[in-house]
């Protein structure tokens, strides 16, 4: 990095979150749920009047993780938060990830470890709930996939594979306005929040 280049970005709450070494203590949800509802999914190409958001994406992936197990809600909230780095870094395309190689992944990383610590989740998920958070983003990835990015059946199969158990009714997949979809997280982040707090599960 050239010396002096500025490596933090301010945040509309105020805080400046430093990309080299992100600190819990400039992580706040209201900046998360902004940022994510504004990030598009499949790089913008996808079917409606709106963009279908990565703040949706994460609704809909919890939605799927909550109906695959029986999970407490600090599994639920990370699920949920499975792609919160991305309010900062953007959503990056697969095939886009693996020409970029370990450099992202070692930023994402240390963004997802300040966002968890920051909510009393830990660091990252253990092997066995990042394979299941994986599955249902899999799973969010096929009905995005056909019903909105132009994919056919067949050709979502082969990238995604069937899902099983799982319909596109059950799932909030039309695109919402960004405020709508940033609202919708909130209330959600907060609701498993309340859960925890209350030591219950769904």
């Amino acid at each position: 990095m050239t010396a002096g280049a500025r490596a933090w970005q301010r945040m509309l709450s105020g805080r400046r979150l430093d990309l080299l070494d992100p600190s819990p203590l400039d992580v706040e949800i209201t900046d998360i749920a902004h940022g994510l509802a504004r990030v598009a999914r499949w790089n913008g190409q996808t079917r409606g009047d709106h963009a279908f958001s990565v703040a949706q994406h994460c609704l809909v992936v919890e939605e799927i993780f909550t109906r695959l197990e029986e999970s407490p809600a600090e599994a639920r909230q990370m699920a949920l938060l499975h792609d919160a780095p991305e309010y900062v870094i953007g959503d990056m395309i697969s095939p886009f990830k693996s020409v970029v190689g370990g450099g992202y992944k070692a930023v994402e990383q240390r963004l997802e470890a300040a966002i968890h610590l920051r909510f009393s989740l830990p660091a990252h998920a253990s092997r066995a709930l990042k394979t299941l958070i994986k599955k249902a983003d899999t799973i969010a990835a096929y009905f995005e996939a056909t019903e909105l990015a132009g994919f056919s059946m067949t050709e979502a199969r082969k990238f995604f594979g069937q899902p099983r158990g799982i319909t596109r009714e059950m799932l909030p997949i039309e695109p919402m306005p960004a405020l709508e979809a940033q609202q919708r997280f909130l209330d959600r982040f907060h609701a498993l929040e309340a859960e925890r707090a209350a030591g219950g599960r769904a």
